[in-house]
């Protein structure tokens, strides 16, 4: 059972982060309030864990407190570019270029650590892009230029996020992933409250019903977060990013419950060969590199 841990808690963090677009598509709030509530809230909710793990807090270094700031940096302007993108067109369309973020992950991760993917896992990777481009793919033959700036803000979005994760891939060891993943997500809230302070955007005079959709964001799909962030003591980032190329699937199955967005036959066709390259991937990683085993605690 211990085996299969890594693998479960990425499908439990897949299905979290599907409803990040459904909750952001129900909110008429800006998108970098959106996001820095969320972070706050998140911050909040973790507070309890974290105090119990506040010695942690010697062992941050300058060079660990500059690594989170600028990880930070990266989540606040993923989260603002993707919510923006939500705002512009459909979910499908927004997913879609989310789709190239194994690809950014492979070459950062060259880059940064010399990491090197065999033809097979490339392979794997391709039929799941693939996939993904026929889930939304509908949205691509739409004469609108929102939908080429979401796009745009979707791919700026990714490279945010790869930066993100690599490097939270080398500084997560540092302390647990409960406080650096409290660090991460305080100072993207303060990133986020800094733009929206010098935007002019309004901090208050959100209603009830924005505020329900702020817990939701902080709690379901950050719990994927959370998770990310400890599974980076075990895969590197390119595990991640690939297992979160279910996320266009799940978020597209959720558009069609609760929103009443429509799918189409290419899309489902789509989505199964997304799933299918994903399951591809993570079965031939754990031959190449044997997923690890989590302990209980």
């Amino acid at each position: 059972m211990k085996q299969n841990k890594t693998a479960v808690l990425l499908v439990i963090s897949i299905i979290a982060i599907s409803f990040a677009a459904i909750f952001v598509k129900w909110s008429d709030a800006p998108a970098s309030i959106l996001s820095m509530n969320r972070m706050y809230l998140a911050c909040l909710l973790l507070v309890p864990i974290v105090w119990m793990k506040r010695k942690e807090f010697k062992k941050i270094g300058r060079s660990e407190a500059f690594a989170f700031l600028l990880s930070g940096a990266c989540l606040a302007a993923h989260f603002a570019l993707w919510f923006s993108s939500l705002k512009l067109t459909t979910v499908a369309s927004s997913t879609i270029i989310l789709s190239l973020q194994p690809i950014v992950a492979m070459v950062g991760g060259f880059l940064l650590y010399k990491e090197r993917a065999s033809r097979a896992i490339i392979i794997t990777i391709g039929i799941s892009f693939i996939g993904v481009v026929m889930v939304g793919w509908g949205d691509f033959g739409l004469n609108d230029v929102s939908v080429l700036i979401g796009d745009l803000l979707s791919f700026l979005c990714v490279i945010a996020v790869v930066g993100y994760l690599l490097i939270g891939q080398k500084n997560v060891k540092k302390v647990s992933h409960w406080v650096y993943s409290f660090c991460v997500f305080l100072s993207a809230g303060v990133w986020l409250n800094i733009y929206n302070l010098a935007a002019g955007i309004p901090m208050g005079g959100y209603d009830f019903d924005e505020w329900k959709i702020f817990f939701l964001l902080a709690i379901f799909p950050t719990l994927a977060h959370v998770i990310f962030n400890m599974l980076l003591n075990y895969v590197n980032t390119t595990t991640i990013s690939m297992s979160v190329l279910g996320e266009p699937v799940g978020a597209t199955l959720l558009a069609v419950w609760l929103l009443g967005e429509k799918i189409t036959p290419l899309q489902i066709v789509g989505g199964a060969i997304t799933l299918l390259g994903v399951l591809m991937f993570l079965i031939r990683q754990s031959s190449e590199y044997r997923l690890p085993e989590i302990d209980g605690g």
